[in-house]
């Protein structure tokens, strides 16, 4: 059982003891922390008008547990809520500006098993808080400084279930999406929704762009059909069901709705790096401009950016990292590999929906197969691995000698160590929590990201001596 505290929320899996797992009593000790930080740094209590958040969550099985002891938590510290129940993570993002709310909580644990749940929590613009602000959060939870109100001052709840709604209205809305154009190809197209939130709003959406949909686990039970995470190994049964009902491609979500991965007309898998890349490629051909995704991510959204005369720069991983190079470069997409999209023409956030409708358009205007347009593509192959050492031996150590030891290539080292070769790349980032280093490669063929890591691997130990 586990209990993950970090900048951006806290993460664990429900039951066990205090402080060792996500139990109420740490839901509630977290809710505190973050209530109180918006009440240190806004000036709405001086205003005269009490603290606004929007709460939401996806639909595990502990979500209703934790969902009513946030709320009312908050509500404990005199701090309004507005509840919109079962929803997304890119729909909470969304309502907090317009509801001129001065923070979200999202309760989910993204692609984590039905046994976690988290606290995900969003500044006043709908994004991730910076680091700075959830080191806050994490030190007014350790001193427990926390000052409930009297109960003539206690939040009130506003219940609103339009959001999903209102959603897709901004999505449909957005002028590169083309509703008209996909009804006329009259597609048909097979959703996994995991049986949470996403098996309600992609269907819905489909359906007012006018394509057939059948739908593979979209119940909101929460009783995931197989592990959350849109990989391959995973997602048999949709593949199988897009080849069945000669559906033009299959979508897959996440249980919080801000991952996205494809299933091509032939049952393979589009790939989820390609996702962000096929959409950027539609965006791009409309609105040149410049790109970002995570160190982490493809090399082919490079190759896309320079196709379309943009400009490309990789961040450190993570979504506020993404975010914050794409505000400083002025990208007009960007995301992440694992099937991020994110679009600021929307918000600022890795939104499903919208990459869905702009994946749709471009297919319509294009008059192609999935398949052709994947394998139109320059084409990359990716390896993810680790290396456990023990303890004693100095992670930093090895990753300045693996930077000296490669000093005359193209190095990057604003999130461990990225070596970029002519025709392929590795990424070595270190673990904040365990002795670990993670490996990604990419080259163009399978066997040549295997064999660059392996290399790399044989070379740390080498440093290391084991």
């Amino acid at each position: 059982m586990t209990l993950i505290k970090s900048i951006s929320g806290i993460r664990g899996t429900i039951g066990g003891k205090v402080g060792d797992n996500l139990t109420p009593v740490d839901a509630v000790k977290f809710a505190s922390a973050y209530g109180t930080f918006l009440k240190e740094g806004s000036g709405a209590l001086q205003n005269g008008r009490k603290l606004l958040v929007v709460i939401g969550r996806d639909a595990r099985i502990s979500g209703p547990m934790i969902h009513n002891l946030v709320i009312n938590t908050l509500v404990g510290l005199g701090i309004d809520v507005i509840d919109l129940g079962l929803s997304t993570t890119p729909t909470v993002e969304i309502a907090v500006p317009l509801e001129k709310a001065d923070g979200g909580i999202i309760l989910t644990a993204s692609h984590n098993p039905k046994q976690w749940n988290a606290l995900k929590l969003l500044n006043s613009k709908g994004e991730f808080l910076s680091g700075k602000d959830g080191e806050r959060i994490l030190e007014i939870a350790k001193a427990e400084a926390f000052d409930f109100v009297d109960v003539d001052s206690l939040g009130e709840v506003i219940s609103n279930d339009a959001y999903m709604d209102i959603h897709i209205d901004e999505v449909l809305n957005l002028p590169l999406v083309d509703a008209d154009a996909v009804a006329k190809r009259k597609f048909k197209v097979v959703v996994d929704g995991v049986n949470s939130s996403g098996g309600i709003i992609i269907p819905k959406l489909l359906e007012q762009m006018g394509v057939e949909c059948v739908k593979l686990y979209c119940e909101p039970n929460g009783h995931f059909p197989h592990n959350p995470e849109p990989l391959k190994e995973h997602l048999g049964d949709i593949c199988k069901l897009v080849v069945e009902e000669k559906a033009d491609f299959g979508i897959v979500v996440d249980p919080d709705v801000d991952r996205l991965a494809f299933i091509s007309n032939d049952g393979e898998m589009f790939g989820e790096e390609y996702t962000l890349v096929a959409c950027a490629d539609y965006v791009l051909s409309k609105t040149p401009g410049n790109t970002v995704s995570n160190m982490s991510s493809s090399r082919a959204l490079r190759d896309i950016t320079n196709k379309h005369q943009g400009n490309y720069q990789a961040s450190a991983v993570g979504e506020v990292n993404v975010v914050a190079l794409m505000k400083e470069t002025n990208a007009i997409i960007g995301g992440e590999g694992n099937g991020g999209i994110i679009y600021p023409e929307s918000h600022y956030g890795r939104d499903s929906l919208v990459g869905v409708a702009l994946f749709l358009t471009h297919l319509a205007n294009l008059e192609v197969t999935a398949a052709e347009l994947r394998a139109s593509y320059p084409q990359y192959y990716m390896s993810k691995n680790k290396i456990e050492l023990t303890p004693q031996i100095d992670v930093d150590a090895i990753l300045i000698a693996m930077t000296e030891k490669y000093k005359n290539e193209d190095i990057t080292t604003i999130d461990g160590v990225k070596i970029d070769f002519a025709s392929e790349w590795v990424h070595l980032r270190k673990s904040n929590t365990e002795p670990i280093i993670r490996i990604y490669t990419e080259a163009p063929t399978q066997a040549a990201a295997d064999a660059l890591a392996i290399r790399i691997i044989d070379e740390i130990k080498a440093v290391a001596g084991i």
